[in-house]
């Protein structure tokens, strides 16, 4: 019954990242063409983070085969150095995505709250140069993956067997549970509790704010779902993975449902694109475009086979006339 329910899990793990790489690396690399094109128009600061989010997303993306790699055969079977290198662009990206859409968040509240000042003093430099900040931040938290790995052995009882490296990154000593937990907790408060209560605030500000405006209805209700959208994203894909840090901090040790939690952080690479699409016209207007292409070259294709039935059955008779 155990080796049945490790089967059942393993295949979900592999479902999550199959779906999340089949949906996510389209959707991001449309994402990418639009943000490009709209960069060399007409920069603004909001274009330069969703930019900066599908980078990261693209990059996730990249390494999530890896990872289906290793739930497929079920152990580690690459380099043992290539592991933590894997590990450290996994989890920094993930991290780079909570701050990134927090940046979103106090931009679109900025707009609103303080339209005319704001809009004299935004460049799209300063949001180039929050995005490189962020990038910096996730990649000294996550550095720990290598302090972790790479940690001598010398000197402790509780040694590891270096010449069995079936696992990536989820068996650890004491030795090194000493110097991961601690830094988790710090992880959970940092990358997640302060840019989760920053969305928060500048979400709930900026509803506030827009009810009390003479708008559209439809543009209220698209700016409402860009807020719901992101704090949903904020607490489905980030909170679970969070919580077992300190999960894992209070019983001083790695849990083992972990692996699990991190799964809801997978299928943010895939839920991105929801916020792109409320929040750049330019990328409704292309996805429009593509639809409409796509329901065109089907009616086209519907129409010549209905009023060319006769070619379409008789190809060889068809060629020889």
């Amino acid at each position: 019954i155990r080796n049945c329910s490790f089967k059942g899990i393993n295949n979900l793990v592999l479902a999550v990242d199959t779906i999340t790489l089949v949906i996510g690396l389209p959707a991001n690399l449309l994402a990418l063409y639009t943000f490009i094109q709209k960069l060399k128009q007409n920069a603004k600061p909001i274009d330069v983070l969703l930019l900066s989010l599908t980078i990261s997303d693209l990059i996730f993306l990249v390494f999530l085969p890896f990872r289906i790699k290793e739930e497929a055969d079920r152990k580690w079977t690459m380099s043992r150095h290539f592991c933590p290198v894997s590990n450290f662009v996994f989890y920094t990206t993930i991290y780079i995505s909570t701050f990134l859409l927090m940046a979103i968040s106090v931009e679109r509240y900025l707009g609103v709250a303080f339209p005319i000042r704001y809009k004299l003093k935004r460049q799209p430099k300063n949001a180039a140069i929050a995005s490189v900040v962020f990038c910096v931040l996730c990649m000294a938290h996550c550095s720990v993956i290598f302090s972790v790995e790479y940690i001598d052995h010398t000197n402790t009882t509780d040694k590891v067997n270096l010449s069995k490296w079936n696992t990536c990154y989820e068996e650890f000593t004491n030795e090194q549970l000493a110097i991961l937990l601690p830094v988790r907790l710090e992880m959970f408060v940092v990358l997640f509790c302060v840019p989760f209560i920053i969305c928060c605030f500048c979400y709930i500000n900026f509803i506030l704010i827009l009810s009390q405006m003479n708008i559209s209805p439809k543009k209220r209700f698209r700016a409402i779902g860009l807020s719901v959208v992101t704090l949903l994203v904020f607490i489905i894909c980030f909170l679970p993975f969070s919580v077992s840090h300190v999960v894992g901090f209070i019983h001083w040790k790695n849990p083992e449902w972990r692996q699990y939690a991190l799964l809801t952080s997978t299928l943010n690479a895939c839920l991105d694109p929801l916020i792109f699409y409320f929040s750049s016209a330019a990328l409704r207007g292309t996805f429009n475009y593509l639809i409409r292409g796509l329901i065109n070259r089907m009616n086209l294709s519907c129409c010549w086979r209905i009023h060319m039935p006769w070619q379409v059955t008789n190809p060889q008779i068809n060629s020889s006339l």
